[in-house]
């Protein structure tokens, strides 16, 4: 009984000492991590602030640590948007000067508009896509630099500033989302009446429209994207709803030449030829239209089309001109162009076109063997003997008529381009004997 009562107490003690420490460890303080659900139920500490003092807070923060700070909680997304809801936040921040006379002004008020479409960003992304683009451009529709034909200052940056807006603000957004972007955008600025008005007009009668609307979609919609994909997506909006002429119409005024003045270059293209710096940013838009055509719900032909209307705008385009435009799209869609004029019997086309493709790769210090592979490939697309022979023919007889040509403009007399035109025919000598030496080569070969 004894050594039973014994282990009973020693079972009690045992238990009891257990009991205490459990107890001790009890009174012990706990941490714990404090999450939003748990702020909220206590009660946020900003909730606290007068809103005059939360806005004083905020005053000392720059527009990037405020779109930081918005992402904390939705309680102060609430409050950050109140913030930037208020007339002098608005004052103090929506900056209306854009006319400035030095680089580091101009860079600083650009980079400035890129925080606020990050702020805008992150305070908006609860709200769906709708309310986000009512509330945000609610802020900015009365600036006057930001619309079409308010402003006619030459060194203005507005649309710039509106662009790197409003690429920060839709970055990363999908192709659905951007097309709402697009529409809103459009009714907000009536963009499709102000494109239909010009279209529709003869080239270069409305220039100061045209060059508005230059402006607005280069550095509003199209430029500040820097890959390849989106602004392909803006440029397909664009054009889509209007036909093939249009297309072609609308395409010149976004990327066409400019004259010194800064208008629109319409007949520059059709009495000389231009370097290549006044074609590239033509040539650009061009690939970027003719790449993934099958994507984009695009065909070859819709783009060969438009590229037909294009060097028509507003007259047939000097040789030169069509010819360096090729040169500068590079080989897949020179080919492209050539072998469809083929296929449609225009030899004698090719041939002069080929005749200037020599003299432009002369010009412009392109490798000779590009245009003899080039020419190369064109004889592939003739499927019998005398088809290429006709072809070789029409393209040797074409080197002299062009030649010609060239030479009875420069003994002509009484014109102010003599000496190019001789310089150009020297050019085009040199070009031809440059040609089929390396033609003649490959067949020795």
């Amino acid at each position: 009984m004894m050594v039973k009562a014994a282990s009973t107490n020693v079972g009690k003690y045992t238990l009891t000492h257990k009991s205490q420490r459990y107890k001790r460890i009890q009174h012990r303080p706990v941490r714990t991590i404090m999450t939003r659900s748990r702020v909220k139920s206590s009660g946020d500490v900003f909730h606290k602030l007068p809103s005059e003092v939360f806005h004083m807070i905020l005053d000392k923060l720059s527009v990037l640590e405020i779109s930081v700070f918005s992402m904390v909680s939705k309680e102060i997304t609430s409050y950050v948007v109140d913030y930037i809801n208020t007339l002098a936040w608005k004052n103090k921040m929506i900056i209306q000067n854009f006319h400035h006379s030095t680089c580091h002004e101009q860079n600083s008020t650009i980079e400035h508009y890129r925080d606020l479409g990050l702020l805008f960003k992150r305070c908006t992304l609860l709200l769906p896509t709708k309310d986000r683009l009512k509330f945000i451009f609610s802020k900015f529709s009365q600036v006057p630099c930001f619309m079409l034909e308010q402003c006619s200052a030459p060194d203005c940056i507005g649309f710039s500033s509106y662009g790197v807006f409003l690429q920060t603000l839709i970055a990363g957004w999908d192709e659905l989302e951007c097309h709402r972007v697009f529409i809103f955008l459009c009714d907000l600025t009536n963009l499709m009446q102000k494109i239909e008005s010009v279209i529709n007009g003869k080239p270069g009668v409305r220039w100061y429209q045209e060059l508005q609307l230059r402006l607005f979609c280069r550095q509003v919609l199209l430029d500040p994207w820097p890959n390849r994909p989106e602004c392909q997506f803006w440029l397909m909006r664009l054009l889509k709803p209007w036909p093939m002429v249009s297309q072609a119409h609308l395409l010149f005024i976004l990327y066409g030449p400019l004259l010194p003045e800064g208008t629109v270059g319409w007949q520059d293209l059709v009495e000389r030829g231009l370097p290549h710096s006044a074609l590239w940013d033509l040539a650009r838009a061009i690939l970027l239209l003719f790449s993934k055509l099958e994507v984009k719900g695009w065909t070859t032909d819709s783009m060969l089309s438009i590229l037909e209307e294009l060097i028509v705008i507003p007259q047939p385009w000097h040789v030169e001109n069509v010819a360096r435009l090729l040169v500068l799209c590079g080989s897949n869609l020179c080919y492209t162009v050539l072998a469809s004029k083929a296929l449609n019997g225009r030899v004698l086309d090719i041939s002069r076109l080929i005749v200037y493709i020599i003299l432009v790769c002369e010009k412009d210090g392109y490798h000779m063997s590009w245009a003899v592979k080039l020419v190369q490939q064109i004889c592939k697309v003739f499927s019998t003997a005398p088809e290429k022979l006709c072809f070789i023919q029409h393209l040797e007889n074409m080197f002299s008529e062009v030649t010609r040509e060239f030479f009875e403009f420069s003994v002509a007399g009484n014109h102010l381009e003599d000496r190019e035109t001789f310089q150009t025919l020297c050019i085009l000598l040199d070009s031809s004997a440059r040609f089929h030496t390396k033609f003649l080569y490959m067949f020795l070969k």
